[in-house]
C-alpha cells in the first residue's frame, strides 16, 4: 500500500468481510451490493465484476473470511480528491473456525461508554472510518464478555462493536434504525428482506426488559445474549437461550449455511 493511499492517510475506503465456504460466498450479492452503494456514496468507481468474482474461488476449501479493501486510490490534494480516481483494492484469504459455544450457551456483553457520532452521509456504509469501534472494543479485557453495544451521541441503540443488535419485545423481533450511523450488517438486510423484525427507535434501556436478546453477522452467525452488564461490569440483566433465540437463529444460519442445532 503505498504512502499517498487515501485509504490509508484519511480512511478515504471501504471494505468487506465474507464468509466462504468451498470457494463459495455467503451473501455474496448483498456484500457487492453495500459495496456498491459505499461506493456511490464515496464518489468513486468499483473494480470490474470480474475482478471481484474471481476472489472467492481463492479460499479453496473449507470454511474461510475473505476480506476486501477497497480505497479511492493515490492522488487529490489533502483532503480535495482527484477528479478521476483509481481506486485501490486489496484483499486477504484466511481461514476460519467459528465458536459453536457462542451458538449454543450465549454470551455475555456489556455497554460501552463510547458514543458514536451522528452523520447521516456515512450511515450504514461499511468504510475505513472505524476508530469510534476501535476505541469502544479498548473498553474492556474480560474474556468472558464477548462484545460491547453502542449508542449514538444522541443516546439511541445502534449497533455493537462489529455486530448487529437483535431483540425481542411487544411480541416481535426488532432492530435499531441506522439513519445516522452504525454499519447495515447484510446478514441483518437478508432478515429484514424475509420479514418478521422491525426498525426501531430506541433507547438502551428497552433492553433491561426485552424478552430475548441477539447479536449477529455475516461471519460469526448468530449469538444468544445470556448476560447484559453495564459500563462499570455490573450485571443489569440475564436470560436462557430459548425458542425464540433459536428460531430466529436458524433463520441466520440458514443463509449462511451453519448448524441449525447443536446436533447437526
Amino acid at each position: 500500500m503505498p504512502f499517498d493511499d487515501r485509504g490509508l492517510a484519511y480512511g478515504d475506503g471501504l471494505f468487506e468481510t465474507v464468509l466462504v465456504r468451498d470457494g463459495v460466498p455467503q451473501l455474496w450479492e448483498r456484500h457487492l451490493g453495500r459495496l456498491a452503494r459505499g461506493a456511490a456514496a464515496l464518489g468513486f468507481p468499483l473494480p470490474e465484476r470480474e475482478t471481484l468474482e474471481a476472489l472467492p474461488a481463492r479460499a479453496g476449501e473449507g470454511l474461510a473470511v475473505l476480506k476486501l479493501v477497497l480505497t479511492r486510490g493515490s492522488g487529490g490534494r489533502g483532503y480535495l480528491a482527484p477528479e478521476a480516481p483509481e481506486p485501490r483494492l486489496r484483499w486477504q484469504v484466511l481461514p476460519f473456525s467459528p465458536d459453536p459455544a457462542r451458538w449454543w450457551q450465549g454470551v455475555a456483553v456489556r455497554h460501552c461508554r463510547l458514543r458514536l457520532a451522528v452523520q447521516p452521509a456515512l450511515a450504514g456504509l461499511k468504510h475505513l472510518n472505524r476508530l469510534e469501534n476501535v476505541l469502544a472494543r479498548g473498553e474492556w479485557r474480560d474474556p468472558e464478555v464477548a462484545e460491547g453495544l453502542l449508542c449514538d451521541a444522541e443516546g439511541r441503540l445502534v449497533e455493537a462493536t462489529c455486530m448487529n443488535v437483535f431483540w425481542w419485545s411487544d411480541g416481535g423481533w426488532q432492530t435499531p434504525r441506522l439513519e445516522g450511523c452504525g454499519v447495515a450488517g447484510t446478514l441483518r438486510e437478508a432478515l429484514l428482506a424475509r420479514g418478521g423484525i422491525r426498525e426501531v427507535t430506541a433507547g438502551p434501556e428497552v433492553l433491561d426488559r426485552v424478552e430475548a436478546l441477539c447479536l449477529g453477522n455475516s461471519v460469526q452467525g448468530l449469538w444468544p445474549v445470556t448476560r447484559l452488564d453495564d459500563t462499570e461490569g455490573r450485571p443489569l440483566a440475564r436470560w436462557t437461550p430459548t425458542e425464540r433465540h433459536r428460531t430466529l437463529q436458524a433463520e441466520a444460519h440458514g443463509l449462511l449455511g451453519y448448524p441449525l442445532q447443536p446436533d447437526d
